[in-house]
């Protein structure tokens, strides 16, 4: 398990100046929708795309669960004792979703520009 959090870590490929300069737009990737304004007000900066790129992946990510957990629980509702262990599960899952989102704003805030567990590898912003 240990292993999981232990990711790459790119941060010394990043500019100093940049790093310093694009904090705050790092740490807004991973709070919902703002991702947006990194994307679009720091294009210009490889360090706020990073994080924009990585706050993205677990947006969507975030949604593509919620949409699952509104069908299945809609399905398990009428399977008794199955939505007991749906909602633990989805419980379980958001929990997961919570600790990514922590992980990404403090390796934002600290300026290190870290993959996220699990999700980190993949790429939608070049």
């Amino acid at each position: 398990m240990s292993n999981i959090f232990n990711t790459p870590d790119t941060t010394a490929s990043y500019a100093a100046a940049d790093v310093q300069n694009n904090k705050v737009m790092a740490v807004l990737s991973y709070i919902g929708i703002l991702v947006l304004i990194p994307i679009l007000a720091a294009k210009e900066s490889p360090f706020a795309r990073f994080h924009a790129n990585q706050g993205l992946i677990l947006f969507l990510c975030e949604i593509i669960f919620a949409v699952a957990n509104m069908i299945l629980s809609a399905i398990f509702a009428f399977l008794g004792p199955l939505v007991l262990l749906w909602t633990l599960v989805a419980a379980l899952v958001n929990i997961a979703f919570l600790v990514l989102l922590i992980l990404g704003i403090v390796n934002a805030a600290q300026g290190m520009a870290k993959e996220l567990p699990l999700i980190g590898k993949f790429r939608i912003l070049k």
